[in-house]
């Protein structure tokens, strides 16, 4: 177990070295001049090249690089005219709206979405994972056919469409919610759960979907495997075949797939937050886009990518727990 998870993390070091690479190439090695943007239309050449040297842009490309990278795991200082900005590590650089470190702005919006994704992860693996089981152990009857139906209406829905909706009934015509607004977990845990309860039900509907189809054909391919007609064939009760058996040897694949939908929500769930008007990372993102906030859309492009590699982390991990001879291959 102990050399399966080194492993699974030497390989996860590996894989966030290169997504640096990538993500850096893309961004500043692509063409454009990160300087012109840094400093705005307005700018004349003396200008641009004062910030080009302020931000080390005028450097070989492997030492820009490698600056980057030292600001990931070391900080970093940038230098304005006579004073100097430090950048505590993991330095993803300054936004060129206001000059705050991206960090900074990624932590102030990270709470936002995190309250957003976890939230909605809880109900969509208990709509999608009942679902799926359920459908699964009702397999040719009516049951069966009528979860079918509203799994595939839940994919088929847009997620802007549902939460529309959703604020249409509950907020306007029957006015059971408020309008969601952000309220800190700290303050008030109660209005931050009904505040977040609707974009919760419009996410949660959508993913929840993908999990019942998901967690539905799982099961049906374990049910049908050797071992478990070996321990009905000795009398084990149907509940324990399931809860024991079955649904351990189905949940790998919904493992996998909850980790990379988790951390891709980490990046921003930018239809959510901006139907909702949640000012989590989603929004941030669609702002610095629009304003051509280079180092913000960089650090959020980053964040996304080390989010989704930690949640395969993880999940690697949890895969032991549900099948142990994960661990042996």
């Amino acid at each position: 177990m102990t050399g399966y998870a080194l492993r699974r993390l030497g390989g996860a070091l590996v894989v966030l070295f290169l997504l640096t690479v990538a993500v850096y190439a893309l961004f500043y090695v692509a063409p454009g001049d990160p300087a012109k943007l840094a400093c705005g239309p307005r700018c004349n050449p003396g200008q641009i090249q004062q910030v080009r040297e302020r931000l080390e842009l005028d450097a070989p490309l492997l030492t820009q690089y490698l600056h980057f990278l030292q600001g990931l795991v070391a900080g970093r200082n940038f230098s304005s005219g006579t004073t100097v900005l430090h950048c505590d590590a993991p330095c993803l650089g300054l936004s060129y709206q206001n000059s705050t470190p991206v960090t900074e702005l990624l932590g102030d919006r990270l709470p936002v979405t995190a309250s957003l994704a976890l939230g909605a992860m809880v109900l969509w693996l208990l709509l999608g994972v009942g679902t799926g089981l359920l459908s699964a152990l009702r397999r040719g009857g009516t049951t069966e056919r009528v979860l079918t139906g509203l799994t595939l209406v839940g994919t088929a829905t847009p997620v802007f469409i549902t939460g529309l909706l959703l604020l249409m009934v509950f907020c306007a015509y029957l006015q059971w919610l408020p309008f969601p607004t952000y309220v800190p977990l700290s303050e008030d845990p109660e209005q931050w759960a009904w505040n977040l309860l609707l974009p919760w039900t419009a996410l949660a509907l959508l993913e929840s979907a993908k999990y019942a189809r998901l967690t539905r054909a799982s099961t049906l391919e374990t049910l049908a495997e050797d071992h478990i007609r070996t321990f009905r064939a000795y009398g084990v009760r149907e509940r324990s075949v399931v809860t024991r058996h079955a649904l351990r040897g189905a949940l790998p694949p919904v493992i996998a797939l909850t980790a990379l939908d988790l951390g891709t929500m980490f990046g921003g769930a930018m239809l959510t937050e901006t139907l909702f008007g949640l000012p989590g990372i989603g929004q941030l993102l669609v702002h610095s886009v629009r304003v051509v906030d280079l180092p913000v859309v960089v650090g959020v492009t980053l964040g996304t990518g080390a989010a989704v590699v930690v949640a395969n982390l993880v999940a690697d991990i949890l895969y032991t727990l549900a099948d142990r001879r994960v661990a042996l291959t």
